[in-house]
């Protein structure tokens, strides 16, 4: 993980376009989320734990509940993060790596992402939280679910939300 420092639009929307991210579908959470997540009750600490990593990847069904969820700290490997390990990505939706839970429905998370603009058509959202400092590894998580995105026999919407900003408190 790289130095987390202050980061711009201009050099988010170059990382975007460097990763292959639709200028579309980029966007950015809102620093609040952090602190909404440690307002959360403190018998929710591992739950709270998950949804503070830095890379995510949380598949929402058309009703808005969280049915597949994968995160940085469970998927193991090195030097690179293995996000399709036990083949979690072979099919879609994809099977949950992390434990899945009722915390944030789509509507809830949406909140924090600024100017979002989704398609409330979709019968899938999925929401990618990458950043900058985690560099190549931002990209790979990228990457697998664009190919698992491929897998979908109903539409979805992938909505690219960076992060950095959030770990600068």
């Amino acid at each position: 993980m790289k130095n987390v420092t202050t980061i711009d639009s201009s050099e988010i929307a170059n990382y975007a376009n460097k990763y292959l991210i639709p200028q579309k579908n980029s966007f950015v959470i809102d620093t609040t989320y952090i602190s909404y997540v440690y307002s959360l009750d403190s018998s929710l600490n591992q739950i709270k734990k998950n949804h503070l990593q830095p890379l995510q990847a949380l598949y929402f069904n058309k009703t808005g509940k969280l049915i597949s969820y994968h995160i940085n700290c469970y998927t193991g490997g090195f030097p690179n993060l293995k996000w399709n390990r036990n083949g979690v990505f072979d099919s879609f939706p994809p099977k949950t790596q992390a434990p899945l839970d009722t915390i944030f429905t789509y509507n809830d998370i949406k909140k924090f992402v600024k100017d979002i603009n989704d398609d409330k058509n979709a019968e899938y959202n999925i929401l990618v939280f990458w950043n900058i400092a985690m560099g190549r590894q931002s990209k790979r998580l990228i990457k697998i679910v664009n190919e698992n995105a491929k897998l979908a026999d109903k539409s979805i919407n992938i909505i690219y939300v960076n992060n950095d900003d959030i770990y600068l408190k």
